[in-house]
């Protein structure tokens, strides 16, 4: 008997597995992996892309394949990065940021502005389906959390203290962001 069911049960666990590995979905991406991902976006192609893309689900042990620990710990613990000596927040050049998870485009440069706060910031998202909202209670304070509607990724808050036209002020970690630099045509 228990001879059938270790024999049922290597059956079982080698259907499942090639039947996932032919799409890629279960597929462990390595960081360098997904380093090359996001280096071949293309600010053109972000430019004219006007849906978002399907919902991105990942295991734990996915995400901690493809990003780095501190990328992790932010992304996907809700962490926060030191202000002021963060990648992004001095970063004044043409182009578009992405999630550092899954490389959907959430803002442009020309929302971005010095909000003095040390994180970089911006009044509205590319699109407004771009980011979603939620509440955090964390740390003793209520504030509205932004995440990547695409992934799900944490990206960092967004307060009403910001410029027009908007009065928005996203302050996002760079650790969530990835930059597309804009082409010279």
């Amino acid at each position: 008997m228990t001879k059938h069911i270790l024999i049922l049960s290597i059956s079982i666990l080698s259907i499942f597995l090639f039947s996932c590995e032919g799409n890629g979905q279960n597929r462990l991406t390595t960081e360098s992996d997904h380093q090359h991902f996001l280096n071949s976006i293309n600010y053109n192609s972000i430019m004219a892309k006007s849906e978002n893309s399907d919902k991105i689900v990942r295991s734990e042990e996915e995400w901690k394949s493809r990003l780095s620990s501190e990328e992790f710990r932010i992304l996907r613990k809700k962490g926060t990065e030191i202000p002021f000596v963060n990648k992004y927040n001095s970063h004044d050049v043409e182009g578009v940021y992405v999630c550092k998870g899954c490389g959907e485009p959430l803002f442009h440069s020309d929302t971005k502005y010095n909000s003095r706060s040390g994180w970089p910031s911006y009044w509205a998202p590319i699109k407004e389906d771009a980011v979603m909202e939620t509440e955090d209670r964390s740390f003793f304070m209520v504030r509205t959390e932004i995440l990547c509607s695409t992934c799900e990724s944490h990206l960092g808050h967004v307060f009403d203290d910001g410029p027009e036209p908007t009065g928005l002020r996203y302050c996002m970690n760079s650790a969530a962001l990835h930059f597309v630099p804009k082409e010279d045509s």
